[in-house]
């Protein structure tokens, strides 16, 4: 008799991001004739630049001839790509990363997910509370948590993120095993200072954890003085693996390409405490299950590193901050507390009292706009909903008319 893993049941019935777009269809099918405006799921609406285009259409050709065709690639990347995020995101940086310690996948929420089978069933893991569900709910099929009570998961340790303490994860009081941390935060938008990442990589070096460190969101920074990349701390890269994106920074949710950082001197434990590289590791995992990302989006990842690609980039990132504004000030001048917005695309807004999904029901029904419910992303995130700026200024302009029309 086949059985099923038993840890699936612990799982809420469905995704966040799944729910919502239940719930969205069929209020579209009760009311046909109504325009909804989403700003709910980070979807990015704006086109991939167009140094990129060129440069995917030139990998398309580049298969149309025997000479230039090019068949099963390397499950970690091409090299030509590898070695321009080493140079153009770490090394002109001051960050010492070379191209082998680059992993290219199709996306970090897959990476994120994937991670995780590394190690051990019984290891402790800090999650900060909202937080993306991805970590968690990969960690419960793994069978790492015990049963689901009030809102929590047991035997996982819950990083409250509040705004008493501007949502960001405390450094736990007792030793843990893997550390989950993303700056800038999904879904609370804030970020965090060297000096606070620099406790989060003594704690993790002291206690021989592991930081999972979610850079997702990196390229929407816009002080020098945060940092994008927790390898700008020292011996971060004996402590911590890294994921990066180009699906927000260059809108390639759609192209499906990102990276992984995992350093040659990160190391885990075995049961007699000798070190195990995780790049070992990882390179045996991805070899394994993991064929590759095609070449024509690897040759459109490409383009992204060039002079004319980060301008374009760049340009798109100031689009949807630009939007996030717009979003933040509104809400802010209607009466409701936001963080997020300022270097980051999501805004976290204080619902005043009301319950997330009663929040989002309530905007879907009156204004057609959907936001996501805070308590998806967890128990301290009840009371809140995040709205995206992922969207053209048209439509975040007529969402903003909507919702101060709705809350009159």
């Amino acid at each position: 008799m086949i059985k099923v893993n038993e840890n699936y049941s612990k799982l809420n019935d469905s995704y966040l991001f799944f729910k919502i777009a239940e719930k969205v269809n069929n209020y579209q099918k009760n009311h046909p004739e109504k325009d909804i405006i989403k700003l709910g799921i980070g979807d990015v609406t704006r086109a991939l630049p167009k140094v990129c285009i060129e440069a995917f259409h030139r990998g398309v050709d580049d298969m149309a001839e025997d000479s230039t065709f090019h068949g099963y690639g390397p499950s970690s990347g091409y090299d030509f790509l590898r070695e321009k995020i080493a140079l153009e995101d770490f090394k002109k940086r001051g960050i010492e990363i070379s191209a082998d310690e680059i992993f290219v996948s199709d996306g970090s929420k897959c990476d994120t997910g994937n991670t995780q089978e590394l190690f051990a069933d019984d290891i402790s893991i800090a999650i900060p509370d909202p937080v993306y569900p991805v970590y968690l709910d990969t960690n419960v099929m793994a069978g790492r948590t015990g049963d689901f009570k009030d809102g929590r998961y047991d035997g996982v340790v819950y990083m409250d993120c509040t705004k008493e303490n501007n949502f960001m994860p405390e450094i736990p009081d007792k030793p843990v095993d893997l550390i989950y941390l993303c700056f800038p935060n999904n879904p609370a938008g804030t970020t965090i200072t060297k000096v606070d990442l620099e406790k989060w990589v003594e704690y993790a070096r002291d206690t021989k954890a592991l930081i999972l460190y979610d850079a997702a969101y990196e390229a929407f920074i816009r002080d020098d003085e945060i940092p994008r990349s927790i390898f700008e701390i020292k011996g971060a890269e004996k402590v911590a693996v890294e994921f990066r994106s180009l699906s927000k920074t260059a809108g390639f949710t759609g192209t499906r390409c990102a990276y992984t950082i995992i350093p040659k001197q990160c190391m885990v434990f075995d049961n007699t405490g000798a070190k195990i590289s995780v790049q070992k590791l990882w390179n045996r995992r991805q070899s394994t299950k993991f064929n590759g990302v095609s070449y024509p989006v690897q040759r459109a990842a490409e383009a992204v590193f060039s002079d004319e690609g980060k301008a374009q980039t760049k340009e798109l990132i100031s689009y949807y901050l630009g939007n996030a504004a717009i979003i933040r000030n509104a809400l802010e001048s209607l009466g409701f507390e936001c963080a997020g917005g300022e270097h980051s695309p999501y805004i976290w807004v204080d619902g005043k009292g009301k319950e997330s999904w009663d929040f989002f029901d309530m905007l879907l029904d009156k204004a057609q706009v959907v936001c996501t419910p805070g308590a998806g992303f967890g128990r301290c995130g009840e009371g809140y909903i995040r709205i995206s700026a992922f969207n053209s200024r048209e439509k975040v302009e007529q969402a903003i008319s909507r919702i101060k029309e709705a809350l009159k």
